[in-house]
């Protein structure tokens, strides 16, 4: 009888990791204690991924409001700076913000509506159109939006980020102004000095706000790209990525991963024989219905893996198969029909129509979906991800 099970994934526990733990041979261990426990078989191309918290940890990346300050202070000269489009997050982005706010003077807040980037809303799309606001166009100032839309607070947090970021950028001893805005260049009427926040657009952003006039532009992932004294650093990202840690301190986004993932690939390879993909993985690429946010807050979901997870899906759609080229077979000379027509497919199936519907999108951002949906972000105790299975099809026994 054929296999009846296809992609499995499983959390695996992990013990606390510390700066400077052995997490090769942590991530090595557990996994083949898992696999005894559970009672499962190491197979090849399963996938190990181990999340992107536990390896900046190892590495000791931290650093503090006043490393932030600092870095801010020298590259924008310690005056006013216009801080434009961070996302609405007290894990991602408050204690960032109050190390900006800490080596300024004064900081123009500029916040894209009536979303940031993630999709966490600062109204509703219906708030603005009854008030007959065009996003592309109006510049609302603080008195205007509370005029227009009063004291929003969002559905989850129970927050009003507005309010909440004026008032964390005041307690720093800094002067605060607030813009709505969704061009970049509208923060240039406040000033020349630019500290852009956005993620995946940032460097569009940046474009447009240095052909515009801008004097000084730098983006989060250039904030904290060297070390301060003995702090963490991350070269290519910056604060993009970075989580709270403390109240004073936040987690940077990994640094130097491929090393890690080609380590472990190497050791689980030495002790069972089987070559595993390895990845490190951030936040999954998916939108949630109901808060509407788009939970990538991190630059990238997996920042390194191994060569194997490189590319994207090849797969037919098997409703298109069943109800068009096979629609006059069923039962057995159905499954049979499907099967030959798998293990004849194209290495390529890009715009072939029996592909249309698959998913197209790069493996790691898949499969990084799917650990971060599997390992969560509380306390399941789970920050090493083991996947089965996901490179099976129907023919596979």
């Amino acid at each position: 009888m054929s296999r009846m099970i296809g992609t499995v994934s499983r959390g695996v526990r992990a013990p606390i990791i510390r700066a400077g733990d052995d997490l090769a041979q942590i991530v090595t261990n557990c996994v083949l204690e898992a696999a005894a426990d559970d009672g499962f078989a190491i197979r090849d191309r399963d996938v190990v991924a181990i999340t992107e918290s536990i390896v900046a940890r190892v590495q000791g990346n931290y650093v503090s409001v006043d490393d932030i300050a600092a870095d801010v202070r020298a590259k924008f000269g310690g005056q006013t700076v216009g801080v434009i489009f961070p996302i609405l997050s007290r894990n991602r982005f408050s204690i960032c913000l109050r190390g900006i706010a800490k080596g300024c003077k004064k900081v123009v807040l500029m916040l894209s509506y009536p979303s940031d980037e993630v999709g966490n809303h600062l109204i509703s799309l219906d708030a603005m159109d009854a008030a007959g606001v065009d996003p592309y166009r109006d510049v609302l100032d603080l008195k205007r939006y509370r005029e227009l839309f009063g004291y929003e607070k969002h559905p989850f947090t129970g927050v009003d980020y507005v309010e909440y970021y004026e008032q964390l950028i005041r307690d720093c001893g800094a002067e605060v102004e607030i813009v709505f805005a969704n061009d970049p260049r509208a923060v240039l009427n406040y000033t020349k000095n630019v500290l852009n926040c956005d993620i995946h657009t940032r460097e569009r952003t940046k474009r447009l706000l240095r052909a515009a006039g801008a004097e000084i532009v730098f983006g989060m992932d250039e904030i904290m790209n060297a070390p301060i004294g003995d702090s963490g650093w991350n070269a290519k990202y910056g604060l993009l990525g970075s989580n709270k840690a403390t109240e004073d301190q936040v987690k940077l986004f990994p640094r130097d991963c491929q090393d890690l993932v080609e380590d472990i690939q190497k050791r689980l390879l030495a002790a069972t024989g089987k070559c595993v993909e390895v990845m490190v993985y951030g936040d999954g690429a998916f939108k949630d219905p109901v808060g509407k946010i788009w939970e990538l807050a991190d630059p990238v979901v997996s920042p390194a893996y191994t060569a194997g997870l490189e590319g994207t899906p090849n797969e037919l759609k098997l409703k298109y198969l069943a109800d068009n080229d096979f629609a006059a077979l069923s039962g057995e000379a159905l499954k049979e029909a499907i099967k030959q027509k798998i293990q004849q497919k194209d290495d390529n199936l890009v715009g072939q129509m029996v592909s249309e519907g698959t998913t197209p999108r790069r493996l790691t951002d898949l499969i990084g979906s799917l650990c971060d949906l599997t390992s969560g972000s509380g306390d399941k105790g789970t920050p090493i991800v083991y996947i089965q299975g996901y490179f099976d099809n129907y023919t596979t026994e």
